[in-house]
């Protein structure tokens, strides 16, 4: 078998040229060590390859033509290596011809290789499958979290019979698999074979050949031949993909053998959250807990055996709120206040004060509602005047304190000011019908506001949920003046779609209306308070900003399971009953000792929004772009002058130089500095942002032209203000973090600092200092 490193052999071939002259200059430059690499490489490979085949993981003729294009490549390469040694070392310039018919040989093969190895990983079609004439039939498969197999097969292995619970369940566990393994070949939208998997019916009807399941017949029932042959085989199922496991294989063939079993009233594949509102009873009181969420927390503490830890001291503390209400880090002076502070509810009087700071509060959470609303100052769109700007809105509703219903109602049924959230983006010229105006508002409501991604079941039937291509069409067709004809994977049906809501308890939209009073209709529907999956999805968002993680996790997929379904209603009815009032949920959450509690580290990052995550504090949080870029400003300089503002709410510089002493972040376009450090583009909704470092933000953090101006102006202004290196030292630890410096952060500093108040130190000094985890990270 050959994998990358073969490939280098390709560009060595590409590289070299054909005649004798250019050879030999290319000998000069160095250009052949890619071919001694490449031939060990393919050598390697060869070797690892026989080692996997003689596992049994592999099998049939694609991966019999696999292996042994593999290993004559490999052969190849070798003798390359070795006829370009004769010609560098013993001078025998008559084998340059034989050399380089040699390459080019080795080249075809690690082609021909790689497109069985291709096909061995991602089915036979897995070329044609990429062109732009291709159906996108898989296109939103890759990554999707869909159910995994409920049972393992010997649940139902040692029964002698099925009760009707038990056949349900079995059942199913088969319809999950062909869900995620069978459904993108076999299903409404493609249907290989003329065999569909997807219902009932035409699952046992079977597809061009004749019924693929025998019900107790197991030997002749042509899917379990079908997925028990070797992977590469022609006949292999799945034909792309990953094959199924034995787990997966055993369920099918007891499916089978017990008759395969498909009750009329079969459950979801997918689990569908409740609509309607819950307040379930709040637990009995406990000493020491007032604030309701932590009673919920606490029986979710005694049903997981949870110690409740010990909340973080003052200063972590006052830094984390500061961050995560106002966006910015307490100076050294509000420290020492808020620690001499001998008042028992300090915490909750810091707290009220901080929402009472109207200004500060809405230009901090502007950026949580800009990537969510994806609401931006520049972009594609504004351009060319086919996307609309929601910012002055945006800014006085948070100052305001609007509530979320009235929130939320002005943006489906918008003035002009408010407009742009489901006017999306209208683009000119060509757009995949996935991409209309109509659609994009249906997709951005249903995930902003709903936690349901439509994106998938824009172009198809849905992979990973229940959501059908014509649920996606009768909800667009609220924001289109004209009736939608339904598109699959871009191609017209034919058919032209209904009008009408996601969840029809909820009421009905007429179709013959405008955009304009279909608008107002839905509205009104979906801030019901009827309507409780819009305030579960609000407050699961409040609570993974503050909290690192949602109850529900990803935010947008309000159908998976919560860790508290209790909290997650008790806490969304509380929301309605006080007035939809985001600011008082605010208080609720960062008042209780459950936000109090130290923060914790994830070791693996794929594992925080998987099913059996369990909560135990909040997780720690890397800073946002703008919130390092605020601190920075308040610690070494400011990072960006007024000229930058792209969105001033006091409507003129001066008024603004008079009330702020810097420009926060989040007023001021995207550019690469802000890019680097995770702020988003915004073309597409982001509920959350990614919270690991990448090379990309070391490398800005490290090299980049904003941050090294800003480092330089902050340095010269530091070393005019301390002579003696120790109270620089002491001032720059007071000001970024609220206390003295270490022992070890003393000597560094005094190394670096060795020379005196140096600017050039003093800037290496306030680089050090930025970098650190303290700095970057709310604990």
């Amino acid at each position: 078998m050959v994998h990358f490193p073969v490939s280098l052999l390709l560009i060595a071939a590409v590289m070299e040229v054909m005649t004798f002259r250019k050879f030999q200059s290319s000998l000069r430059t160095g250009i052949n060590w890619l071919v001694f690499v490449g031939a060990g490489g393919a050598l390697i490979s060869a070797v690892f390859g026989w080692l996997l085949a003689s596992s049994g993981s592999y099998g049939g003729d694609t991966f019999a033509t696999h292996q042994w294009v593999g290993i004559a490549t490999a052969v190849l390469g070798i003798l390359v290596a070795f006829f370009l040694w004769l010609i560098i070392r013993k001078k025998r310039y008559g084998f340059v011809k034989v050399y380089q018919a040699l390459l080019l040989l080795a080249t075809v093969g690690v082609s021909v290789a790689g497109h069985y190895g291709g096909s061995l990983t991602h089915g036979q079609d897995y070329l044609l499958g990429v062109t732009p004439w291709a159906s996108d039939d898989d296109e939103l498969l890759g990554g999707a979290e869909g159910p995994s197999t409920p049972v393992d097969w010997q649940t139902f292995a040692s029964l002698d019979s099925l009760d009707d619970e038990q056949e349900m369940n079995l059942n199913l566990a088969v319809r999950t698999i062909l869900a995620h393994k069978c459904y993108q070949c076999h299903s409404s939208d493609k249907t290989e074979g003329e065999l569909r998997l997807d219902q009932k019916e035409f699952v046992f009807q079977g597809g061009e050949s004749g019924p693929v399941i025998h019900p107790g017949d197991v030997k002749n029932s042509e899917l379990v031949r079908r997925i028990t042959l070797p992977p590469g085989h022609k006949e292999a199922m799945p034909g792309k993909g990953k094959p199924l496991n034995d787990n997966e294989i055993a369920l099918i063939k007891l499916w089978v053998e017990k008759g395969a079993p498909w009750p009329d009233q079969a459950k979801g594949i997918f689990r569908v959250a409740p609509l309607a509102p819950r307040q379930p009873q709040l637990p009995a009181a406990v000493v020491g807990l007032e604030n309701p969420l932590d009673l919920w927390v606490n029986e979710y503490f005694k049903k997981n055996e949870i110690q409740w830890p010990t909340v973080v001291d003052d200063r972590v503390f006052l830094r984390r709120v500061y961050f995560d209400l106002i966006g910015l880090p307490p100076g050294p002076q509000q420290l020492a206040d808020f620690q001499a502070d001998t008042r028992p509810d300090k915490r909750k009087l810091i707290v009220a004060e901080l929402l009472a700071r109207d200004n500060d509060y809405a230009t901090h959470w502007t950026t949580f509602w800009n990537d969510l609303l994806r609401n931006d100052y520049t972009g594609p769109g504004y351009i060319t005047n086919g996307r609309f700007n929601i910012s002055d809105w945006l800014y006085r509703s948070l100052a305001s304190n609007k509530p979320y219903d009235q929130f939320v109602r002005e943006l489906l049924a918008p003035s002009e000011a408010s407009k742009g959230f489901i006017k999306g983006i209208e683009w000119r010229g060509a757009v995949n019908s996935s991409q209309t105006t109509a659609m994009q508002a249906a997709q951005n409501v249903s995930q902003a506001l709903l936690g349901v991604n439509l994106k998938c079941a824009s172009c198809h039937d849905s992979f990973v949920s229940d959501w059908k291509l014509d649920d996606a069409y009768a909800f667009a067709n609220i924001f289109s003046e004209t009736p939608l004809e339904i598109n699959r994977c871009d191609i017209p049906t034919g058919k032209m779609a209904d009008t009408r809501l996601l969840w029809p308890e909820l009421g009905n939209i007429p179709s013959s209306g405008s955009v304009e009073q279909k608008s107002q209709e839905l509205a009104r529907a979906l801030t019901q308070p009827e309507n409780g999956r819009i305030y579960r999805t609000l407050v699961n968002r409040i609570w993974g900003q503050l909290m690192g993680r949602g109850i529900v996790a990803p935010t947008d997929e309000m159908d998976k399971q919560p860790w508290s379904q209790d909290l997650l209603d008790w806490m969304a009815v509380y929301f309605a009953e006080e007035g939809y009032d985001i600011k008082k949920l605010l208080y609720l959450i960062t008042t209780s000792k459950t936000y109090q509690l130290p923060s914790v580290t994830v070791a693996d990052p794929a594992t925080i929004n998987a099913d059996n995550f369990v909560f135990t504090g909040m997780l720690k949080r890397k800073l946002t772009a703008e919130q390092f870029a605020d601190a920075v400003s308040m610690v070494v300089h400011p990072i960006y002058s007024v000229e930058a503002l792209k969105y001033n709410p006091l409507g003129n510089e001066e008024a603004f130089k008079n009330v702020n002493s810097f420009v926060r972040a989040a007023l001021v376009q995207n550019d690469p500095f802000l890019t680097a450090l995770g702020r988003p583009s915004r073309e597409n909704i982001i509920s959350a942002r990614e919270g690991q470092a990448t090379l990309l933000q070391a490398m800005e953090l490290t090299n980049g032209k904003l941050l090294n101006e800003t480092l330089i102006a902050g340095a010269k202004e530091w070393a005019d203000d301390h002579q003696s290196p120790e109270s620089l030292t002491e001032a720059v630890f007071r000001q970024s973090f609220g206390r003295a410096p270490s022992e070890d952060e003393r000597r560094v500093a005094n190394e670096i600092l060795e020379n005196g108040v140096d600017t050039n130190a003093v800037q290496d000094l306030l680089w050090a200092v930025i970098l650190l985890p303290e700095f970057q990270f709310i604990e």
